[in-house]
């Protein structure tokens, strides 16, 4: 059964228009509160949480409704980032945990995230089964079973300690100064404060969301802000979060962008050294550079690759028994600690090895030569299927052969966007741009009709 709502990562469009609208989050609401009220009492309890977009109080209203109307008590965490939902859906005994966020989106979007009560993200069995429920209706329990909504007040506190014991006493932030940029988005308050506490000088970049300006030039997907803000105040390090702070970028005291494929390199070889990384091996999916394999490969670690998308990493990782994997654009999962990508946890180990080992930042961030990697979009109206048509797949195999022996290309469609993503590694530069641009004219061709 192919999934009808669900992307990659939960459901996810413009707001207010289909699927993400009001009614549409109300009926889901329902949906997954009977698939997690199944047993008819009243003893179950779900907490939401989201990021700064206008759109969010709406679609927490609606979820509300939806969740309250098939028994479910409701407990609301406002502003959180999306590890904070993870881990206190966990903590408070919650049969569910929601966030609603785009993550790294523009304002306009939004989506809805779901976590089991072990504080994982669902399984595609089980969000297939809160379709068919999305479909098929969901019968309202009697009056006296409606559910009850609380406000919690200390969820971000309890984030914040959290993350903090991540960071060993030992290694004190004291001295060091840090550029945080959090994207105007769900820890503009949690890491800043997190970072005060544990003793860095704290220079907060992204922290006035006003509704409509999360990750507007700010944040991982625009680390300009950030980096001229490190040169500009002579920080030591620059950590760069987005919308819903499950994404890292790192910024070296140059200014220099580090993504999650070289932040990746920096934690696995030091794990490894210290005999906390475990099956000896790193997993990350598709999209990761070669050059991050050939580095591990170097120190005698492995890569295990996953399809595109961190619940599938974070899958492969509890299957495997592994400890550390993540995406390149950032999500950086560490299950010692989190659930799921957890972007200030991620930087904070970055600082624990700064710390560590008394060196700067642009001698840990950059510890792999890249192979050059190109990655293109084309945007496509919804209900067209550019990859089926036949100029497409006859462009694709040139590229193919183009390739083989000298790189590898990767071709799908995002699972947040309606996008087709064009990726292909090559060290000949020249047949690199020339295999992509060749996809990518095909699709745009089909697209344009």
């Amino acid at each position: 059964m192919v999934r009808k709502f669900f992307g990659t990562d939960g459901v996810r469009g413009t707001a207010n228009q289909h699927p993400m609208t009001a009614e549409m989050a109300l009926r889901i609401g329902a949906a997954v509160g009977r698939y997690f009220r199944n047993d008819g009492t009243n003893q179950h309890r779900v907490v939401i949480g989201k990021d700064t977009r206008l759109s969010g109080y709406m679609f927490e209203n609606a979820l509300t409704a939806g969740l309250t109307s098939t028994g479910m008590n409701v407990l609301l965490l406002g502003p959180v980032p999306t590890p904070a939902v993870g881990l206190l859906t966990n903590s408070m005994r919650a049969d569910l945990g929601v966030m609603i966020s785009a993550s790294h989106n523009p304002a306009e979007d939004n989506g809805i995230k779901f976590f089991g009560p072990d504080g994982f993200k669902l399984s595609d069995e089980a969000e297939l089964e809160i379709e068919r429920l999305i479909e098929e209706g969901v019968e309202p329990v009697h009056a006296q079973n409606i559910g009850r909504a609380k406000r919690i007040d200390d969820g971000r506190f309890r984030y914040i300690e959290r993350v903090k014991s991540s960071l060993p006493r030992a290694l004190p932030l004291t001295g060091i100064k840090v550029v945080i940029d959090c994207a105007n988005g769900a820890a503009y308050r949690a890491a800043p404060e997190a970072l005060w506490e544990l003793g860095a000088d704290v220079i907060p970049v992204g922290t006035s969301p006003n509704g409509l300006n999360i990750n507007k030039n700010c944040g991982s997907t625009k680390p300009q802000t950030a980096s001229e803000a490190v040169v500009a105040h002579g920080a030591d390090v620059g950590i760069c979060l987005d919308g819903d702070a499950d994404r890292v970028m790192i910024i070296d005291e140059t200014g220099k962008v580090a993504d999650g494929d070289q932040i990746m390199a920096v934690l696995a070889s030091r794990w490894a050294a210290e005999g906390r990384l475990k099956g000896e091996a790193l997993v990350a999916t598709v999209m990761s550079n070669l050059g991050l394999e050939r580095y591990l490969e170097g120190r005698g670690l492995r890569l295990e690759r996953t399809a595109v998308g961190d619940r599938y990493v974070v899958e492969a990782m509890r299957k495997g028994g592994y400890n550390l994997g993540g995406e390149q654009s950032g999500h950086i999962v560490m299950t010692d600690y989190a659930t799921t990508g957890d972007g200030l946890m991620a930087g904070l180990q970055f600082l624990a090895a700064m710390v560590g080992t008394g060196q700067k930042a642009s001698e840990l961030a950059h510890v792999f030569e890249a192979v050059p990697q190109m990655l293109k979009n084309v945007r496509y109206q919804v209900g067209q299927a550019p990859l089926e048509m036949d100029a497409v797949k006859s462009a694709i195999a040139d590229a193919e052969a183009a390739l083989t022996g000298k790189g590898r290309l990767l071709i799908r469609k995002s699972g947040t966007e309606p996008l087709i993503r064009v990726m292909a590694e090559c060290e000949d530069s020249v047949l690199l741009e020339q295999t992509v641009d060749g996809v990518v004219d095909a699709v745009s061709a089909a697209v344009a009709g």
